[in-house]
């Protein structure tokens, strides 16, 4: 048996992804695979706390860019993240995995507020955590709250998810030439200015020397290969 490299994860997933082909909105095709390669990886053992973003509902930035006060268009953004969650967290229960919601904004008749020590009890007793809300503050990203909660649990490493199996000199689907990164240092990212991660995300991990593995969500399998430590997509630490 395959032995455990990352035994306590944070999966990092932006609202885009859960709209499938679609501009807008959730697709349940979506949910289900994500609910089945979470399912396969939690039966291994593995603790897995969830970000998700909400882009596919509202993005605050946009707000902001078309006139909407910054702080109340982030709030917004917020709560589309509480609605993804819980579409995550139907689509996992529907899959059998136990699973809780943990909000940074308190709306306790629909998710639990986030309490740092109630989410490391949720993941010693097996259920996945999804962490919705972004940190609760605006002008920050899901990005950061993907770091910021990952080392608030101890986790071992944050997996980003994408539509691309990594990190690439440019983007690889209009760029013919792009060629893709196995291994970068933060310095690197922040530098070459990369889309990994936001940089204050990027900086947040580099002082804690915490590690980033960009992956491809929608290929089946990677996030198994990933907890038993194979060279899948792009890893992100320090030089």
């Amino acid at each position: 048996m395959a032995v455990l490299v990352y035994k306590r994860i944070l999966l990092k997933i932006s609202g885009e992804a859960l709209a499938g082909g679609q501009d807008y909105g959730l697709s349940t095709a979506v949910i289900d695979f994500i609910a089945g390669e979470v399912k396969t990886v939690h039966a291994l053992g593995v603790q897995i706390a969830m970000v998700v973003g909400g882009g596919n509902i509202f993005r605050g930035v946009e707000g902001s860019a078309r006139g909407m006060d910054r702080a109340s268009a982030d709030y917004m953004g917020m709560l589309a993240t509480v609605i993804n969650g819980l579409a995550l967290q139907a689509g996992l229960e529907k899959a059998g995995v136990d699973t809780r919601v943990q909000t940074a904004i308190e709306m306790r008749e629909v998710a639990e507020p986030f309490i740092r020590r109630r989410a490391l009890r949720h993941l010693e007793k097996g259920r996945v955590v999804i962490f919705a809300g972004g940190t609760g503050n605006p002008y920050f990203t899901t990005d950061t709250t993907a770091a910021l909660r990952a080392m608030e649990i101890g986790a071992d490493v944050v997996f980003k998810a994408t539509k691309v199996d990594g990190v690439y000199t440019a983007d690889p689907k209009t760029d013919p030439t792009a060629t893709k990164f196995d291994e970068l240092t933060y310095l690197e990212v922040l530098s070459r200015r990369l889309k990994v991660m936001d940089s204050t995300a990027i900086s947040l991990c580099m002082d804690n020397r915490f590690p980033i593995v960009v992956f491809n969500l929608h290929e089946r399998g990677r996030l198994q290969q990933l907890v038993h430590g194979e060279r899948v997509g792009t890893l992100v630490r320090g030089g």
